[in-house]
């Protein structure tokens, strides 16, 4: 097993995980900390450290509401749960699983972007935990990033000194996390030629902003779970314009009283997120500090570049729970699920474009249990696809198990050939999951009894 290791920064030690042929690497830095004078600037690669960098814990995580502020919300029932967790700007870790016992074994790469509205979320959620999927022959990668405005606020002042990087920190930091597991995963025994990205919610819409800005040889398919949102009346993915973003920094600045960019950077963490919640908190926060439009690193819309032939699309999985982002449709009774109609509408854009890249589309309407009666909610099938469940609260049974197991083997044999089909780890061929397209819109139902139908 590899317990140790050298990447370009320095010596580093893990742990033996809950199983020990599989070795966890928690808390490594990628960037340095980004505060002081790198507040609100994009990140810089970390420094080498001396000595052994013992990496046996998760770091602090991104600056956000503290966890468990509300036991009668969903998700801090679910997994956002330990009240007295760290929270800090210093946060740019990432973490890392390998089942390689030597270093030339060149395993299969999965590097993994949460998603929480680019408002919340960290790498030490109980439902990221890499192992299992690790347990398949698959190098697990998962990072934290800067949230809400510490990765996204604008300013003229940030722009002016950084103009080729002036904004959309977070996916800054999701890249260049991304660049340091291309130049080191081989130390963990991975192939830096076989690597796949995906991400769920906010980082599901993550993985179409990278997509988009071009794989530079970073990533080679994708997995985007609930992140597929094409809907102009919705809004949602449209980024603001540099201008219209610099133009809210400059509100916030001026309610905080701060006078300048340099003032900004000497107030401390915790005066932000006072302000944070004095000024609208998350139902502000997510309607101004997102992935806006800075002509750098983000171009426009995944769906405008995409119809455009601005970027090469990568094969990929994507799909939904039966229960969220439902919308009326207009003069009926019935609704339909916005990511499953955006699925549709980027597979004709692909078509019109004369694309064949392979597209699966996938369902989940597992049925969930528990009091709270939560159905099939935003963010359920992560416990499924990670493979994760004897973490949770709720009383699954044999057949959730069965279920995410064959999910978890569907999605490795994903991440190792690009596709889905094949066999699982027990050498039983797992039931044909076929391409979508418009004339054969197959979709896999991931249910009691996973089944493939027409939509």
């Amino acid at each position: 097993m590899i317990r140790k290791t050298t990447v370009k920064q320095g010596i580093l030690e893990g742990l033996p995980a809950a199983d020990p042929r599989i070795t966890s690497y928690k808390g490594i830095p990628f960037a340095k900390p980004p505060v002081g004078d790198l507040r609100f600037h994009a990140p810089v690669p970390a420094d080498p450290w001396e000595g052994t960098f013992k990496a046996w814990n998760f770091s602090a995580i991104p600056v956000q509401p503290t966890p468990y502020y509300d036991p009668d919300d969903l998700y801090c029932r679910e997994w956002s749960v330990d009240k007295d967790i760290a929270i800090s700007e210093d946060c740019l870790t990432l973490n890392v699983w390998t089942p390689a016992v030597t270093y030339k074994e060149k395993l299969p790469v999965y590097v993994w972007i949460y998603g929480g509205g680019w408002q919340t979320g960290f790498t030490a959620e109980m439902e990221f935990d890499g192992e299992r999927i690790a347990r398949r022959g698959i190098v697990v990668v998962t990072m934290n990033y800067r949230l809400n405005m510490f990765g996204f606020l604008c300013h003229p002042e940030i722009t002016a000194e950084n103009p080729d990087a002036p904004a959309n920190f977070g996916l800054l930091d999701q890249r260049l996390a991304m660049q340091w597991v291309k130049d080191n995963i081989a130390a963990f025994g991975g192939d830096p030629e076989n690597i796949t990205i995906g991400g769920q919610s906010a980082g599901g819409g993550s993985v179409l902003h990278q997509i988009a800005h071009g794989t530079e040889g970073l990533f080679s398919r994708a997995l985007v779970d609930s992140g597929m949102i094409i809907d102009d009346n919705m809004g949602i993915f449209k980024p603001k314009t540099l201008k219209e973003a610099e133009q809210a920094g400059v509100e916030f600045f001026n309610f905080c009283g701060i006078k300048n960019l340099k003032d900004a950077r000497t107030r401390s963490t915790e005066f932000f997120r006072e302000k944070w919640a004095e000024f609208g908190g998350w139902a502000k926060s997510v309607s101004i500090w997102l992935p806006i439009q800075d002509d750098k690193f983000v171009n426009g819309d995944f769906y405008t570049l995409l119809k455009a032939g601005k970027f090469k699309p990568v094969p990929i999985i994507a799909g939904q729970t039966t229960d969220e982002f439902r919308v009326p449709v207009p003069g009926t009774d019935e609704t339909v699920g916005v990511v499953k109609e955006s699925i549709k509408k980027y597979i004709a854009a692909l078509e019109q474009l004369g694309d064949s890249t392979d597209t699966w589309m996938y369902e989940f309407d597992v049925p969930i249990p528990g009091w709270d009666n939560a159905g099939k909610f935003h963010s359920v099938d992560l416990w499924f696809w990670f493979e994760t469940l004897a973490k949770c609260w709720r009383p699954f049974t044999g057949v959730h198990y069965d279920i995410s197991r064959q999910m978890c083997n569907y999605l490795c044999n994903f991440i190792k050939t690009g596709n889905p089909n094949g066999i699982d780890y027990e050498d039983n061929r797992l039931p044909e999951w076929n391409t979508f397209s418009t004339a054969k819109p197959d979709k896999m139902v991931f249910d009691v009894k996973s089944h493939q139908e027409k939509d």
